[in-house]
């Protein structure tokens, strides 16, 4: 008979008490939840508390997220068999447990399983992925300030097992501060500049902060590091760098690098859609409507958090109804912005260019 496997949830907070109850009651299948707060001034470690949680407080004058995820760990009891790392803003699907148990082997030391990073307001997810934060007590350490990954150090080798009947659900506050993201990931490739992960990351915050000269000499730089040789990573790199260029109205370099990024991925859509985008903003239709019917020959959408929301949406549509309005195609059009609405039937622009479309027919 199989043994009774001991398993823990880890996570560390900082002012989060809108999501603790219902973080909880998601994590409650475990044997034990342990938390380490990093400074919480609302009542983050008081509800906790109150439901039972095993909590720790501990502060730091010099921030990084690997450091205080390892400080986490290290509160998990050395005779847990399974420890699941988790944030207070994710929400398993119920029976997670039941599911990991009936996974686990004696030799597994990682289980991988679905991600959903971003939901609609209908709880229909947009962006899906695989992560990999269930794993043993002793043979993994948290690595990096920033986007911190979890790093096999065990003797042994590592076998991960993939968990498909396990989800796990992200709801943040999206008003949330990033702001010590940008000196993290600056601090992170300075410790490690062959890190192909992190130069990708900090070139994309980079853009972010509208520094677009040090976003596209630092996302030029990840291209030439032997080690970037993951496709999608690529791929968002050069649309990053287009972005970039066409934020600086420099339209033919940016649909040089867009290019680029098509023959470097040609099976996702996110090059596809954002040339259609920059060619709507040079009121050149027909390349419009050419880029959106090929994003529309792919349809299978790839699990990766590299996928962007508007490949996804109604913004294909919403284009295309737009091009083939230009062009003087108003049945096209019509039939377009019907599918645009379909998707999104409450967008008001949406709502009045079918009116415009429609008086054009009639």
């Amino acid at each position: 008979m199989k043994k009774k496997l001991k398993i823990y949830i880890y996570a560390i907070s900082k002012n989060e008490e809108q999501f603790v109850e219902r973080w909880v009651n998601s994590m409650n299948e475990a044997d034990g939840i342990y938390v380490l707060d990093t400074g919480s001034t609302d009542d983050t470690v008081k509800k906790l508390k109150e439901l039972g949680v095993n909590t720790n407080q501990k502060s730091y004058q010099q921030w990084r997220f690997d450091v205080a995820r390892n400080d986490s760990l290290d509160f998990v009891p050395e005779d847990a068999d399974i420890c699941v790392c988790t944030d207070l803003d994710e929400v398993f699907l119920p029976g997670w447990r039941k599911v990991l148990e009936e996974s686990w082997q004696d030799t597994t030391t990682r289980a991988m399983y679905n991600y959903n990073w971003y939901l609609d307001e209908n709880n229909i997810p947009k962006i899906s992925f695989y992560i990999e934060k269930i794993h043993n007590r002793n043979d993994y350490k948290w690595t990096h300030p920033v986007h911190e990954v979890l790093t096999y150090i065990g003797n042994t080798k590592e076998n991960v097992i993939k968990c498909e009947n396990i989800t796990l659900n992200h709801y943040p506050d999206r008003t949330k501060s990033r702001s010590s993201y940008l000196p993290l990931l600056e601090l992170s490739v300075k410790e490690d500049p062959k890190d192909d992960r992190n130069m990708h990351y900090l070139g994309r915050e980079y853009m972010y902060y509208g520094k677009y000269q040090e976003a596209i000499d630092t996302l030029i730089k990840h291209l030439s590091l032997p080690t970037a040789t993951w496709k999608d990573e690529r791929c968002a790199s050069m649309r990053f760098i287009a972005r970039c260029y066409k934020y600086l109205k420099r339209y033919n370099e940016s649909i040089m690098w867009l290019e680029k990024a098509i023959k470097e991925a040609p099976y996702l859509r996110d090059p596809y859609i954002e040339l259609a985008l920059t060619y709507y903003i040079l009121e050149d239709y027909p390349n419009v409507e050419k880029y959106c019917l090929e994003a529309l020959k792919i349809t299978s959408h790839e699990k990766t958090y590299i996928n962007e929301i508007f490949s996804w949406n109604e913004t294909v549509y919403d284009l295309l109804s737009l091009a083939y309005y230009y062009q003087g195609e108003y049945q096209k059009a019509l039939e377009n912005i019907n599918k645009a609405l379909e998707i999104n039937p409450t967008d008001e622009r949406l709502i009045k260019n079918k009116e415009l479309i429609s008086q054009k027919i009639h």
